[in-house]
């Protein structure tokens, strides 16, 4: 198993961790017209815990991959959500905005490795 893929399986872990502990920011960049959001944000923290433990294991390391590849491009409306939300608050710092704009593109690349593990 790639070192990249042992890093996205401990992203999923950190982020599906604070989706449950902390869930009222990630309710926040739920996109607008979407409903039951703190329910959206605990399946996702649900979904990120089982797809990195999946992405560690050999034989569910191709159904992890597919999945963690999906996750990542169905909560991106959630990031540009963000970008949005952040853009709009003047109270936002200007580096913080920033951060959530370069973020966008990083999500490309984590797609990438899961759909190398679902390879591997």
């Amino acid at each position: 198993m790639s070192r990249d893929i042992k890093i996205l399986a401990g992203i999923f872990a950190v982020s599906g961790i604070l989706h449950l502990a902390k869930p009222g920011p990630y309710e926040a960049i739920v996109p607008k017209p979407l409903p039951h959001k703190r329910e959206l944000v605990y399946v996702s923290g649900v979904a990120e815990l089982a797809l990195g433990g999946m992405l560690l294991h050999p034989r569910t390391r191709r159904l992890g991959g597919l999945g963690s590849a999906g996750l990542l491009a169905a909560v991106f409306p959630a990031n540009v959500q963000m970008t949005i939300d952040s853009a709009r608050d003047r109270r936002k710092p200007w580096w913080f905005t920033l951060g959530t704009v370069l973020r966008l593109p990083l999500q490309f690349p984590l797609i990438r490795i899961a759909l190398k593990a679902a390879r591997s």
